[in-house]
């Protein structure tokens, strides 16, 4: 560990942890994720959260994984998958051997769903999508119970196991959680865990009709991968109560997630989901176009890994959601390029200058450093002749 014990200089997730070694929590292990779904190219957005979970894991000695959340397999591609491991290798991290989908785990997760039916924590539900949401209530009034939410045990499991042979239509019927409807927290009212869904999945095939949804499958899949700290965006902060629940129903070890404001970016579009219709209806021409703010864009654009690290930890990690100024991205990669570009001179639109008192025959040559913050970049020669060529602009 890189750092010293004062938590007073560390932002408030490193001093989480360095509290946590101290304690000897975890056995002193840290390790985090990167769990990103391959519905798309990653963003400056997700450089942060690159950055932040590969960056914590090495300052402390720990590991980083990285696990692609596929559970989704309509809108997941191979190609987002290879884009999203070069995006993570380019920004200059690496997570070993330790490569994981939540694919990996479905057999287990399962097995888990099964448990919780088992223990009268979940059931089979056949309201429609609508019925589920006009159930659940609003913020101020309570849901109320399915009339399918007493089933028994035994009604429970051989549904669902007809749901996972295939003999139910999408949206049919879906396994819900068993929390409670009067929660304040819209969580917390039986949420979805399975959905049947007839789609082959990239990496599965067909062996799957029916698929986790996100908040089951992400506390169980870090539970699995002995992840010590699930670090979040804060769009996740009223998710965590439905993550410890399920983790603490299965009694099965528990990581502790926390949660940090996600990058805003002015004037800059941060959803996936509009750079996709930007994609797909053709005003951009393709997710690594110059003029998008994917990572794959931004190398084509020419930043550089350093200065995208350099920005990631310049805007720091904080509780509240802000918006960061373009200009400090844009600040960030003019301070890198000034330090290893070589500096050239270039005419655009020239205009022809004889000097007529000096020698039609005589060269000399100038010294000039190809880039002042670095001599061992050493110096180029440049020459000065009776004919110049000049920018039409400067006269």
């Amino acid at each position: 560990m890189n750092n010293p014990d004062f938590t007073s200089s560390l932002d408030f997730i490193r001093s989480i942890i360095t509290e946590d070694l101290k304690a000897n929590k975890n056995d002193g292990r840290v390790q985090t994720r990167f769990p990103p779904e391959p519905n798309g190219y990653l963003h400056i957005g997700h450089a942060k959260s690159i950055c932040l979970n590969f960056g914590i894991a090495a300052e402390f000695g720990g590991l980083c994984n990285l696990r692609f959340d596929d559970t989704n397999p309509i809108k997941e591609e191979e190609e987002f998958v290879e884009s999203i491991k070069k995006d993570v290798r380019w920004l200059g991290f690496d997570w070993g051997d330790r490569l994981y989908y939540a694919s990996d785990y479905f057999d287990q997760l399962y097995n888990y769903a099964v448990q919780l039916i088992k223990i009268g924590k979940a059931y089979v539900d056949d309201l429609t999508a609508d019925e589920i949401r006009e159930y659940r209530g609003t913020l101020t009034q309570p849901g109320k119970d399915s009339p399918y939410r007493i089933r028994s045990v035994g009604e429970n499991l051989a549904l669902f196991e007809r749901m996972r042979a295939g003999e139910f239509k999408d949206g049919s019927r879906v396994l819900r959680a068993k929390v409670d409807m009067a929660s304040p927290n819209l969580n917390m009212r039986d949420p979805v865990m399975y959905r049947v869904l007839h789609a082959s999945h990239h990496r599965t095939g067909n062996k799957w009709c029916i698929y986790p949804m996100y908040d089951f499958t992400h506390g169980q899949s870090d539970s699995i991968e002995g992840i010590t700290h699930s670090i979040c965006t804060l769009e996740f902060e009223d998710h965590r109560p439905l993550y410890d629940w399920f983790l603490d129903e299965l009694q099965i070890f528990h990581p502790q997630q926390i949660e940090f404001a996600r990058l805003n970016l002015s004037y800059t579009i941060m959803s996936k989901r509009r750079l996709m219709e930007l994609v797909e209806q053709g005003y951009v021409t393709g997710w690594n176009d110059p003029r998008m703010p994917t990572i794959s864009g931004l190398r084509r654009r020419g930043y550089t890994p350093e200065s995208i690290r350099n920005f990631c930890e310049r805007i720091g990690v904080a509780k509240r959601d802000s918006t960061v100024d373009m200009a400090l991205l844009e600040y960030s990669i003019r301070e890198d390029l000034n330090k290893r570009a070589s500096r050239v001179m270039a005419v655009l639109r020239p205009l022809r200058v004889v000097i007529d008192n000096y020698p039609e025959d005589r060269v000399e040559y100038l010294d000039a450093e190809n880039n002042p913050e670095d001599p061992g970049m050493g110096s180029r020669k440049i020459p000065f002749s009776r004919v110049l060529y000049i920018e039409q602009e400067d006269c």
